[in-house]
């Protein structure tokens, strides 16, 4: 594009839209005022035909075409008649104007219409201002005489110039309502999308969990705003596991970095002999293996992390599905969409579902079902049973660490699954519950960021 373009040109959508609009609007009025003037022009020359026909119809009765010469009979106020009126049997000249004489160039004009002894019509001086048209009628039933009748074509333009210089005023009008309803519309169309582009630019700098949601909105914006509730989900879930690796690096670093501070604070506190030097060293070389292995490790897990979802996200069937397999023949799973993701490490999703599905599995009769599905904002899992259920005396302390609802049931556990899978939950943003009114048996909800 030409530089000088690209800098006149709109720089806002709104800007843009509308000049579009506006040049759109311009060709169509364009056309249709060429349109209207051609169709006008040809109206206003059939008016003047119509009227210069009448009148050689008029002029024709009083010419006597019966004897042997053609004869023009005189009447009582005939000057309306005579004027603009030449009367020609066959080429010859019987009457013409007073105001004319025979060699003007009006005359000159209709004689040679007068010469074609048929109907015909002509403009005199068509480019001139004083265009004068013409228009010839044989009388007769030989074409023995010739009427030709003039009518000067001023009046004619000047209603023609009206109407053409009304239609393009009429235009300027129109496109400017067009350029300035354009904006107005445009422009209420579009301040949902910026109030919306607001809102999220807000949302993601604190990580906030509110969303737009789809309600009440026509389908483009409800489109959009799917779109930004996913990408702040996305954005929400790549900070909280950002914190969370930070908060595990820094508690995996802390236990070698603490070794080797206290080595260094031993070995300087006062002489050491070669022996102690050598195992201070060593001390320290070893912590510093721990912590090379430690930051491998997470290396390697990032470089292993699934490319199809966003960092700290986890595909939700595979997942349920491993943790199924050694029950294979008393699980069912049941993942309305496939593409399901929650926003959690699959360890920490396996760590959350695992206690809760072996306890469905220890207390089931014969099925334990485990569900998925997508909720508003989240992820919801439920692990349900068809065993004896909780009971009811036992539910408020359902979490509390270390309570079992019947020690001698001949079970190890410590009681320490649920509390564990609710805590790891809520470190980001879940929560796991138990579902109360569920008979017969027992069914554990797990609520999880949506990935």
């Amino acid at each position: 594009m030409n530089p000088l373009l690209r800098r006149l040109a709109p720089r806002t959508l709104r800007g843009r839209l509308s000049l579009v609009a506006l040049t759109t609007a311009a060709l169509l009025m364009t056309v249709l005022t060429v349109a209207f003037t051609t169709v006008t022009d040809r109206h206003l020359r059939h008016q003047a035909d119509d009227e210069l026909r009448n009148r050689a119809a008029a002029v024709a009765t009083t010419i006597d075409t019966a004897g042997p010469r053609v004869r023009v009979l005189e009447t009582a106020n005939d000057q309306l008649l005579d004027a603009n009126v030449w009367i020609y049997t066959g080429t010859h000249l019987l009457e013409q104007p007073p105001s004319t004489t025979a060699d003007s160039t009006l005359t000159r004009a209709a004689g040679r219409l007068a010469a074609q002894r048929e109907r015909a019509c002509s403009t005199a001086d068509a480019d001139s201002p004083h265009a004068v048209r013409l228009c010839a009628d044989p009388v007769g039933s030989r074409h023995r005489a010739t009427v030709v009748t003039a009518l000067d074509l001023a009046p004619y333009r000047s209603s023609a110039d009206t109407l053409l210089l009304g239609s393009l005023i009429l235009d300027a009008v129109m496109l400017a309502c067009t350029y300035a309803l354009t904006r107005l519309a445009v422009g209420r169309a579009l301040r949902p999308v910026r109030t919306m582009t607001d809102q999220a630019t807000r949302w993601s700098a604190v990580a906030s969990g509110e969303r737009f949601g789809t309600d009440g909105r026509p389908a483009e914006l409800a489109r959009l705003g799917s779109s930004l509730d996913a990408l702040l989900d996305r954005i929400r879930t790549v900070l909280r596991h950002e914190r969370q690796l930070t908060g595990e690096l820094s508690h995996e670093l802390r236990t070698p970095l603490t070794r080797i501070v206290a080595e260094l604070d031993w070995w300087q506190a006062r002489p050491r002999t070669t022996a102690e030097t050598e195992a201070t060293h060593e001390v320290i070389a070893d912590a510093a293996r721990s912590m090379r292995t430690i930051c491998d490790t997470l290396l390697d897990d990032a470089r292993e992390d699934d490319t199809a979802t966003a960092p700290g996200t986890t595909a939700v069937e595979p997942v349920l599905r491993r943790l199924a397999g050694p029950w294979r023949g008393r699980t069912v799973l049941d993942v309305t969409e496939p593409e399901l993701a929650a926003g959690v490490a699959p360890a920490l999703l396996e760590r959350i579902v695992s206690p809760l599905l072996a306890n469905a599995v220890r207390y089931a009769r014969s099925t334990v079902t485990v569900s998925a599905r997508q909720a508003p904002g989240s992820v919801r899992i439920e692990v349900t049973d068809d065993g004896p259920g909780v009971p009811a005396a036992f539910a408020g302390d359902l979490f509390q660490p270390g309570r079992r609802a019947d020690p001698g049931d001949g079970h190890d556990g410590a009681g320490l699954g649920l509390p564990l899978a609710r805590r790891l939950a809520r470190t980001v943003g879940g929560e796991v519950s138990h579902d109360p009114g569920h008979t017969p048996g027992a069914r554990f909800r797990v609520d999880l960021p949506a990935g």
